[in-house]
């Protein structure tokens, strides 16, 4: 089957439109329901044949709400929300379903994860309650949706309203051009200086602003967004308090962790725990060292959160004679996607041509993936940061490879989204390394999904992978953009076109882990104030006394009282998140233990062991745990010590 283009024809009649889908799925699901025979084939075949019709008809609507907002795509987005909640809901509170689901056999692997997935997912939705509780769960989710897509849109709303105007060319000093440029505007026909909360915006200021007052408005503005958004967190805890309650969990972390790789909340917050006493030895130094740089450089006596950036930019710059700036002429947005897609190319034997097909903004960028020289896939690289899209970068599956009821082959295709400086008439978009870093994280998303080979619909690439276990592949991959060897394909200048030199390569991977332990700390304490928010229910300023308990472990710098961290939190108000942010290090055990199993001496990949990573783990999908992959890969579980040993802890 041919991949499908993008398109939405009409906004403003895509409710109807979709209210039309539905419709007639929801009939097609009552024939299934009806008819007499009780196999795989009958019945899970031909559902995953609508996940897929909906899911091409979907998420470009979604897709489209997060890179090109507007009043209309949030008008069709949230109207069309509901629809999709009580839909959801009517097939997994269809007890007649439910019972024929539970009576399916199959011998084969993919099927019966499937299998076993539609049983838990139905006992999750509700399949076994009364009917009143039924009714109660479907306007609770439906709540839910509405709630989060709120939460989303006032942040990008409050995103949008900020700028701070600076004049002077004083406090603009030290900027890298290629910020400067994206900042310089007129303004009464005066040239100044405009930055927004727009993560590359803002972060240039806290960065390599000189003037602390304005760092320290800048932060003030960013970290009180969107104040609005505490009441809608205590109706969404309130929520998923009854939610989980009604489906006879003791609180909605149990919940959530029925779905996990984990097998209990204690494991992970045991898990959380053990990592932050052993990051915090060094986190300590790391931190006093900083402060004592501040001093030593600026007379800094109270080293606030707001100089962090700052100071910790210079102190790597003195430390390793490294400053990021240094390296953006090197990492030329079109290069470095070119290298990175020549990288993937040479490891899984693929390979990408440019595609011609339609897209949502002339900067969007397509390739078609070929595997023996069949096409296999597709991907849009969506890079550069615009008012109209939202902050932050990640992957959104859109189609999916399986097999369906007529026997012909899906083909996959996914968009990668990333908010790297914008181009502009004068100046490429140069990235930062940690922009680099970023890109190969989400390819890893990206490559996770549209490697797979199998043939069910809802274990195919990332559909049905465990939260804690989605973030393995991308967080792997990005692990070799600290590689020399890898680097050097695509580090060139873009003006001279000289390649960087070993000392800068050096540098970089040197400096890798400068305040590595500080950034555990900071990751343990928003994954543990996430999962204790959700193991009891938490209102009002009790919200705000739970963070500011686990901050007395894990936050070395006092935060200011104003800062409202959790109003801006939308990994998990507006993500998939919830009771889930430890995902990121509990996956990272398994991405840096194989990281060091497919790294060979010279800083390249281990070719035989990353024939194995495509195998046992890209290929499958969600067809067996990861865990089970994973020993089926190097025989074998992750050892946590190699999370240490990438971040340059002893353990």
């Amino acid at each position: 089957m041919q991949l499908k283009e993008f398109k939405i024809d009409n906004l403003e009649n895509f409710p109807k439109k979709l209210k039309e889908l539905l419709d007639k799925q929801l009939e097609t699901i009552q024939e299934i329901t009806d008819n007499n025979t009780n196999s795989y084939q009958d019945i899970l075949k031909p559902m995953q044949d609508l996940d897929n019709e909906l899911e091409l008809f979907f998420t470009p609507l979604s897709h489209l709400n997060s890179v090109k907002n507007s009043k209309e795509t949030q008008k069709a987005y949230e109207e069309s929300l509901p629809q999709l909640s009580k839909f959801h809901s009517q097939i997994t509170q269809n007890e007649k379903l439910f019972e024929k689901i539970k009576n399916i056999t199959s011998n084969e692997l993919e099927e019966k994860k499937v299998i076993e997935n539609n049983i838990r997912d139905f006992v999750l939705s509700g399949a076994n309650l009364p009917k009143k509780e039924k009714k109660e769960l479907e306007e609770i989710n439906i709540k839910l949706s509405e709630l989060s897509n709120k939460f989303s849109q006032n942040l990008l709303d409050a995103n949008n309203a900020y700028e701070l105007i600076i004049e002077n060319k004083k406090d603009v000093i030290g900027i890298p051009d290629s910020d400067l440029e994206l900042a310089k505007t007129t303004i009464d026909g005066k040239d100044v200086y405009k930055f927004t909360l727009q993560i590359p915006s803002y972060l240039a200021y806290m960065t390599y602003g000189i003037n602390r007052a304005y760092r320290e408005e800048l932060y003030r503005a960013y970290s009180t967004r969107a104040p609005q958004n505490s009441q809608i967190i205590d109706e969404i805890l309130a929520l998923r308090d009854k939610k989980a309650k009604i489906l006879g969990f003791k609180n909605y972390t149990d919940l959530s962790i029925e779905t996990k790789d984990a097998p209990s909340a204690k494991t992970v917050i045991d898990f959380l725990n053990r990592l932050a006493k052993l990051a915090k030895p060094q986190a300590i130094k790391e931190l006093q060292e900083l402060k004592e740089f501040a001093l030593k450089t600026d007379n800094i006596q109270n080293l606030q959160p707001f100089d962090v950036a700052y100071y910790s930019e210079k102190l790597k710059k003195a430390k390793f004679d490294f400053d990021e700036n240094i390296t953006k002429p090197y990492f030329e947005q079109t290069k470095v996607l070119n290298g990175m897609l020549d990288i993937v190319s040479t490891l899984f034997k693929v390979e990408f041509k440019p595609a011609s097909t339609s897209t949502w903004d002339i900067k969007t960028k397509v390739f078609d993936i070929y595997r023996n020289s069949k096409l296999s896939g597709r991907i849009y690289f969506d890079l550069e940061a615009r008012k109209d899209k939202r902050g932050g970068a990640w992957m959104n599956n859109w189609q999916t490879h399986f097999i369906d009821t007529k026997n012909q082959q899906h083909l996959p295709a996914v968009f990668i989204v990333c908010n790297f400086p914008a181009s502009t008439n004068t100046t490429p978009s140069l990235l930062r390394h940690s922009d680099v870093v970023t890109l190969f994280h989400e390819m890893g998303h990206g490559i996770h999904h549209l490697f797979s080979k199998c043939h069910e619909h809802a274990v195919s690439g990332v559909n049905g992978t465990a939260w804690d276990v989605v973030e393995f592949p991308s967080q792997f991959l990005e692990n070799f953009a600290y590689e020399k060897n890898i680097l050097k394909k695509f580090a060139y200048h873009y003006d001279n076109g000289k390649p960087m030199s070993d000392e800068l390569l050096t540098k970089i991977k040197d400096s890798k882990n400068f305040q590595s332990a500080l950034g555990i700390l900071r990751q343990v304490e928003f994954s543990l104030f996430d999962i204790l928010l959700h193991q009891k229910l938490y209102q009002g300023d009790k919200v705000q006394e739970l963070l500011d308990e686990i901050r007395k472990t894990t936050a070395l710098l006092k935060v200011p009282s104003y800062n409202k961290f959790q109003n801006g939190f939308g990994h998990i108000f507006s993500g998939g998140y919830a009771s889930g942010y430890y995902s990121y290090k509990w996956a990272e055990v398994l991405s840096a233990d194989a990281f060091f199993e497919c790294l060979d001496n010279n800083g390249g990949f281990n070719q035989e062991k990353a024939n194995g990573y495509y195998k046992y783990i890209l290929s499958r999908g969600s067809s067996e745990n990861m865990n089970i992959l994973y020993k089926k890969w190097l025989g074998r579980e992750a050892k946590v010590e190699s999370l240490l040993k990438l971040y340059g802890i002893e353990s």
